[in-house]
């Protein structure tokens, strides 16, 4: 899947999707231990989470803190995977880069209490459709242009 960015001032060819991103962050707990990511149902359109960062929050114990994550895998089958163990003394926050799950995908603090945050990126894949505007365009710019007339001939003496 070849994706556009929003910023993008050109036509994306034909095929090829529009991704918009905002900003996703939530915060694991023993009083909430679980967030799940779903998306909307539309059709065409596609919900990524793309984890970026898992840190400690401001009180927590010290204790190992677990984060995993439970998501579909290439086979269609879910999966749970650990992705941070946390603490206080030696691993307060984890870099993730650029990992990305497709929706649904559920965090879960798995051990501790946290307070653990988890952010990141949501992306929506879109497909981009294009009408006939642009030919019709095409059409009326030719209308404006000036007739061509032909050359005068010299007349020979």
């Amino acid at each position: 899947m070849n994706f556009v960015d929003d910023e993008s001032s050109e036509t994306p060819p034909k095929g090829e999707s529009k991704l918009e991103s905002f900003l996703f962050n939530c915060e694991l707990s023993s009083k909430v231990p679980f967030y799940t990511f779903q998306g909307d149902e539309e059709e065409d359109v596609e919900h990524f989470l793309e984890l970026r960062t898992v840190c400690l929050g401001e009180g927590a114990k010290e204790e190992s803190n677990v984060v995993e994550v439970t998501a579909m895998n290439h086979l269609g089958k879910t999966t749970s995977v650990p992705i941070a163990n946390l603490h206080v003394k030696c691993l307060p926050m984890v870099s993730l880069g650029e990992f990305e799950l497709k929706a649904p995908v559920t965090i879960r603090l798995k051990a501790g209490t946290g307070p653990v945050f988890v952010s990141g990126l949501h992306l929506i894949a879109s497909e981009v459709e294009y009408s006939d505007q642009s030919g019709e365009e095409d059409e009326e710019e030719e209308e404006e242009l000036p007739a061509v007339k032909p050359a005068k001939k010299k007349k020979n003496h």
